[in-house]
């Protein structure tokens, strides 16, 4: 894998210059639980001074109203999407009142399935699809699952990067066609290699037991409050977070576009025995969009995504067939608790590198036995990724962790001396420094960081939770307001997300029923 990523870096410098790795796009969307003062999910509503979250285009909500979705349009440096990040957190600061948003992924002092009230939109034949899609997700899988916060980075290369590297491999198709191809071998090399990326930024180790409202799970006790995995990073991305056994008959191919698009479409149109014992419509009331596997694309859970930008109406795979892949979708990400915005420079950074080695390292089809061995080792990483003792599947042998990770890391350096260029800060090279540093000692990830404070503390989860939101909230009270301009900004696109989901409601619709056959059957 590596030595043929070693080539094609000697080739792509070959032909072009050493900046033919920079200019990329990044973006980020980082959810984050509104709470109250104690720390509790907020019983109140979405407030309309942060605008329409069905119409906003940075400022939304997911599963809960509770839960609120913070979104950068894709821009050309870390600094700049950071930035713009904290701004939007500063801005919801100053129109939440003496709420909070929480400071980490897992939820706390949760009183049930009940207190997680289900996002709502609107009257409109959208804004009514996104909120019975959710009740469908409450019905499927319950609340408190749908209630764990995550950061999603977004990345596309630069567009002058395709053409060199298509004469690189000497693709004789349609541009088009080849990033397409090219997208999904990144897509394959991530599912190889993003274990590293729970490893190193993994943040859930720990998790209050109100999650689970009185259920056992294989979890030793921290205290009477607080379940834990001794070598756990992110029990959010393991099978006691985001898991969900049904979908476990959805073997998406990675392989092609096509093949991918095909598979989601049979999800969609599979009925389920068990969504199809839930109903769709009872009692005059909707439960959930289809009794199908899937209700929509967005409902399968996967670790990356390929995506296109979606016209309004359209389909995640019709955008898909239509344009290609615009960009891939990073969603295995725990919120941090030790950044205010959830994610730094850092991460992105890295994350930048880390796909970039994807993209540009060797990538062959990936079968059915391979895609489980990855799988397998995504978990184990998840569960006991600090375990010293952790190997994993590598092909037909088993490698240490640290050893593998070392070689993965080793083999991003020179992408990272690209990306930092001559005269550059650095950063990227630093950023890869920094997590050679975890490797080499566990007790350097945000997993173990987080053990050690409640264990130096001596709290529970939900303290820790408590505390570092609270600093956050104070940090963002402290911090300069953005520039004018950025805020006239914000308060122009609250008032105009609020004109354009009124617009939508008072239009001319089709009754709801047409609508979504509409939406489904639209070619």
């Amino acid at each position: 894998m590596f030595r043929v990523l070693e080539r094609r870096l000697d080739q792509l410098l070959g032909i072009a210059d050493a900046a033919v790795l920079r200019g990329g796009l990044r973006g980020v969307e980082k959810e984050s639980l509104r709470v109250t003062r104690d720390g509790r999910v907020s019983p109140l509503p979405h407030t309309p001074a942060l605008g329409s979250p069905l119409t906003h285009p940075w400022i939304t909500t997911d599963f809960s109203e509770a839960l609120m979705e913070l979104v950068t349009p894709p821009l050309q440096t870390s600094w700049e999407t950071l930035g713009f990040l904290c701004d939007l957190h500063w801005h919801v600061y100053d129109r939440i009142g003496d709420e909070m948003l929480w400071a980490t992924s897992m939820p706390c002092a949760v009183e049930g399935e009940h207190s997680i009230p289900i996002a709502v939109y609107g009257d409109s034949n959208p804004g009514r699809m996104k909120h019975i899609y959710r009740r469908g997700l409450s019905h499927r899988y319950g609340r408190l699952m749908q209630a764990i916060a995550g950061v999603h980075f977004n990345y596309s290369a630069p567009d002058h990067l395709w053409p060199v590297l298509q004469e690189i491999s000497a693709h004789q198709g349609p541009v088009r066609q080849y990033r397409d191809e090219a997208y999904f071998g990144l897509l394959r090399n991530y599912r190889r290699l993003g274990w590293l990326v729970l490893y190193l930024f993994g943040a859930s180790p720990a998790l209050c037991k109100s999650f689970f409202c009185g259920r056992s799970v294989d979890l030793p006790d921290w205290d009477d409050l607080t379940f834990y995995g001794p070598h756990a990073t992110t029990l959010r991305m393991s099978d006691i977070g985001y898991s969900n056994s049904n979908q476990a008959s959805i073997c998406l191919s990675m392989n092609a576009l096509d093949e991918y698009i095909e598979g989601l479409d049979r999800a969609i149109r599979t009925p389920h025995p068990a969504y199809e014992a839930i109903g769709t419509v009872v009692d005059g009331e909707w439960r959930q969009l289809s009794t199908s596997i899937l209700q929509i694309e967005n409902e399968y859970y996967s670790f990356i995504r390929p995506k296109h930008v979606a016209r309004s109406g359209e389909r995640p795979t019709h955008s898909l067939q239509r344009g290609g892949v615009q960009y891939v979708e990073v969603r295995a990400l725990d919120v941090s608790p030790f950044d205010p915005a959830g994610i730094s420079q850092n991460e992105i950074r890295f994350l930048e590198a880390f796909l970039l080695l994807c993209l540009l390292a060797d990538s062959p089809a990936m079968n059915g036995d391979e895609a489980a061995q990855c799988d397998a080792n995504h978990l184990a990483v998840a569960l006991k990724g600090r375990d010293p003792a952790l190997e994993l599947r590598d092909g037909e042998t088993r490698r240490p962790l640290r050893e593998w990770g070392g070689d993965v890391l080793a083999a991003m350096a020179p992408i990272c001396d690209l990306l930092d260029g001559e005269g550059a800060d650095g950063s990227y090279t630093a950023a890869l420094e920094r997590q050679r540093e975890k490797i080499a000692d566990a007790e350097q990830t945000p997993s173990a960081k987080i053990l050690r404070e409640m264990r130096d503390e001596n709290e529970p989860f939900y303290q820790f939770g408590l505390r570092l939101s609270a600093g956050h909230r104070d940090y963002f009270a402290e911090l300069s307001a953005p520039d004018p301009e950025r805020r006239r900004d914000f308060d122009a696109q609250v008032q105009a997300s609020l004109e354009r989901q009124s617009e939508l409601e008072s239009s001319p619709a089709p009754p709801f029923e047409e609508f979504l056959r509409s939406y489904f059957g639209a070619a």
